[in-house]
């Protein structure tokens, strides 16, 4: 695969401690999902499925349920307003209605070297998968500790949303690799041309 397409595992990011998190997190700082051969490689990275199982079974309508999911779970997410308002409501209820579906059903196999491995019992359906990612949102909101620990990035730009599970929780962005990094530079710079 091309550097700097979105099916590069260096391009998908699975640091916000949470899968739903995650979903959310394809939109910086451009789309991800922006066709099925990606929405396919986020699947397999997210852990939403084991290693080598197939879908070659995903098609277009699956793209437009992840991206309408991830939508209204940012909703939920980014919300400040009380819970009756009309979107918020309406996104609690989509979300709500997607986790009813059953997740895929795993199975432990012997593996190539013996050693039990996860394997689906069959081909994944959007259905399961948009459940699981739902589930996932409605343990996250219902959660008052993981709740609690909810922090926006403070990279310069950044709408990641994590879950801070540091030590104090005293953590300040979405990657210390990416935005931490790059706070850490423009500190240096600034210092340096104040030195000069």
């Amino acid at each position: 695969m091309a550097l700097g397409t979105a099916t590069d595992p260096y391009e998908l990011r699975f640091d916000t401690g949470r899968v739903c998190l995650d979903l959310i997190a394809t939109t910086h700082p451009m789309e991800r999902l922006g066709s099925v051969e990606a929405l396919r490689a986020w699947i397999t990275g997210s852990g939403l499925v084991p290693p080598g199982t197939p879908l070659a079974h995903a098609d277009a309508s699956w793209l437009a349920g992840f991206r309408e999911l991830r939508a209204q779970t940012a909703r939920l997410i980014r919300s400040r307003t009380v819970s009756g308002a009309h979107p918020y409501g309406l996104a609690l209820a989509r979300v709500n209605g997607l986790a009813v579906a059953a997740p895929p059903a795993p199975r432990a196999v012997r593996g190539e070297d013996g050693a039990l491995v996860r394997e689906l019992t069959g081909p994944p359906q959007c259905a399961a998968l948009l459940g699981a990612l739902a589930r996932d949102a409605v343990e996250l909101l219902t959660d008052p500790v993981a709740r609690a620990g909810l922090r926006q990035c403070e990279g310069d730009n950044c709408p990641i949303v994590y879950v801070d599970t540091s030590r104090g929780r005293r953590r300040r962005w979405c990657s210390s690799e990416l935005c931490g990094n790059r706070e850490r530079v423009a500190r240096h710079r600034r210092r340096a041309a104040l030195a000069r």
